[in-house]
């Protein structure tokens, strides 16, 4: 991602960039932009502007709930009509911002993890039942979440992940469970295996 951030003059901009190529129905007021990129609202706010101008988004508004209400307001989604969007989607999405060490660095501190794999957008499987399972024992939720969090903001996508304890994955597997089994008979890729699954 660092290179990508280079050739493009900012990290923030790439991270955006992301979250639009990974989303293209969606539409993002600056706020959320910020917030799912993990970037400094003002730093949001002028990379949205330099890619309205470029022609890579357009502005769209759209119904947003405030508290109780609902209100229409201004946000940003990415132009379909953008004539460099292959070629420019093939350079930002293909650049996987993070390895299989890497995330399996993150989530060394949640817990006891005795089984973590990846598949989904990590390997380009569109259809996957989930983009991480995580297996172990006394595993942190929120601590897991927020790594989860700081990896979506990389990649530029809402992560689907499987969390169990390890006496329930492995009964899943002995019985074998659909869950299980269309994550592990399917691509994917082993990080972690102190269990001896596969």
């Amino acid at each position: 991602m660092d290179l990508l951030g280079k050739l493009f003059g900012s990290q923030a901009r790439v991270k955006i960039l992301r979250l639009f190529l990974l989303n293209p129905l969606d539409v993002f007021d600056a706020l959320a932009v910020s917030t799912k990129s993990k970037v400094q609202i003002q730093d949001a706010r002028r990379e949205l502007a330099l890619l309205k101008t470029a022609g890579v988004i357009a502005e769209k508004s759209f119904i947003k709930k405030v508290g109780t209400k609902s209100k229409r307001v201004p946000g940003f989604q990415l132009k379909g009509t953008f004539p460099l969007l292959a070629p420019l989607k093939s350079l930002i999405v293909s650049e996987t911002p993070l390895n299989r060490d890497e995330i399996g660095r993150r989530l060394r501190g949640v817990g006891k993890v005795k089984f973590l794999a990846i598949s989904g957008i990590f390997l380009s499987e569109p259809d996957a039942r989930v983009d991480i399972l995580i297996v172990g024992d006394e595993l942190k939720k929120r601590s897991i979440e927020a790594v989860l969090r700081s990896i979506e903001a990389e990649i530029g996508k809402e992560l689907s992940y499987g969390l169990m304890e390890t006496a329930e994955f492995l009964y899943r597997i002995n019985a074998y469970d659909k869950f299980v089994r269309d994550i592990l008979d399917f691509k994917h890729e082993t990080i972690i295996d102190r269990l001896g699954v596969e």
